[in-house]
């Protein structure tokens, strides 16, 4: 098997790990470079959401579904947590419940599993829904996977099953066509190399990066936060979403009646807006509960988390969710590469030297998808 072609990727989170497992199933042996001691960049800093609901209809959401799949195929062969839960908007608001039944209308026939719920059928399915609200949408396609313990898991699973190689603690000071240099001074040959590292590319081609960010590339930071596990192994069941949510992503697009929710945001609670804030719940294995989040770009980026997006995603919370235990006991904050443009920026800026990155805080949701489509197509 040494004549296999050879596969070089730079970054070990959810991006490069699809990529080399799509690698080794076509029967390329697989490198990983990733230059912490394991992945902990935006890939482990989210609420562990698979998330097809959220994505447009069409190829994002056929791309979010294929995704889906292969956790599930994880789940049974490597024994990662892919559970599927599924997931809630909660609508308190007459205005969100008009969106909610208009996506109800729709999504059937444009692949969605959703349906509309009545409050006593929210809380139902959800003890942890909070009170006073008018009726939720269901979605059976979600997935919870508990990020620290699926990025290593997957990167294990890869190494046994597939025999992929990774080198952590590994820095990555060059990628030229034919090889990867690292920091150490070794040379590593290879047929084609894929950089999976976010934004942090930059250092390795600033002049697709300055390309990429003329064309919308944008660096995003999130603050999260979570509970302690639950008391008395209380789960919250599906992942939920407040209304705030049905702004943030494009699949609501579809919704006449979205405008009325921007406009009364807008006006009511333009602090909102400002960091972008929309409110989500998640739960762990253990019982945690990951709440979240905001949305600041480029240079409103600070490395301070802000005491009042802090409050601010509380103070929303309140109105989506109540726990036997609500104390915070972890807080963090995550940086992603978003490219509005596409699902994802793709460049090659040297033959066989390819830059995959910003599927925006998708990339539990798409990076499995993306990989297929990258191999199914250029590669």
């Amino acid at each position: 098997m040494a004549d296999r072609r050879h596969l070089c990727i730079v970054g070990g989170g959810i991006m490069g790990l699809a990529h080399a497992w799509l690698a080794a199933e076509n029967g390329w042996r697989a490198t990983v470079f990733e230059r912490g001691r394991i992945a902990e960049g935006a890939s482990i800093r989210n609420f562990g959401m698979v998330w097809p609901v959220g994505q447009p209809p069409g190829q994002p959401l056929a791309t979010a579904l294929a995704s889906r799949r292969r956790w599930l195929t994880l789940a049974a062969e490597a024994g990662i947590r892919a559970d599927p839960v599924g997931s809630i908007h909660i609508a308190r608001q007459e205005d969100e419940w008009a969106v909610l039944r208009e996506f109800a209308e729709q999504g059937l026939e444009l692949g969605y599993e959703v349906g509309l719920l009545s409050a006593d059928e929210v809380h139902a399915r959800s003890p942890a829904a909070a009170r006073g609200l008018i009726g939720g949408l269901w979605s059976g396609t979600e997935l919870a996977v508990d990020p620290p313990a699926a990025v290593a898991g997957v990167a294990r699973w890869l190494a046994v099953a597939h025999g992929v190689e990774f080198h952590f603690g590994t820095a990555v000071s060059a990628v030229e066509t034919g090889c990867v240099r690292t920091a150490d001074g070794r040379v590593w040959p290879c047929n084609r190399a894929v950089i999976c590292g976010g934004a942090d590319f930059e250092t390795l081609f600033p002049q697709v990066f300055a390309a990429a960010t003329a064309a919308g590339l944008t660096r995003c930071k999130l603050q999260m936060l979570s509970t302690g596990p639950q008391p008395a192994g209380f789960r919250i069941g599906p992942h939920l979403a407040g209304g705030l949510t049905l702004r943030h992503y494009r699949a609501f697009e579809i919704c006449p009646s979205l405008e009325a929710i921007r406009l009364r945001v807008a006006a009511e609670a333009p602090e909102l807006d400002r960091f972008g804030i929309h409110v989500m719940a998640s739960q762990d294995a253990s019982g945690r509960v990951i709440l979240g989040d905001s949305h600041e770009y480029d240079a409103g980026i600070a490395p301070f988390d802000s005491a009042e997006i802090e409050r601010l995603i509380l103070r929303e919370l309140e109105y989506l969710i109540a726990l036997p235990e609500p104390t915070i006991d972890r807080r963090w904050h995550g940086v992603y590469a978003k490219y509005p443009a596409a699902l994802q920026f793709a460049a090659e800026p040297l033959p066989e030297v390819w830059v995959r990155t910003g599927p925006g805080g998708a990339g539990m949701t798409l990076a499995f998808g993306l990989a297929e489509q990258d191999w199914c197509g250029a590669f």
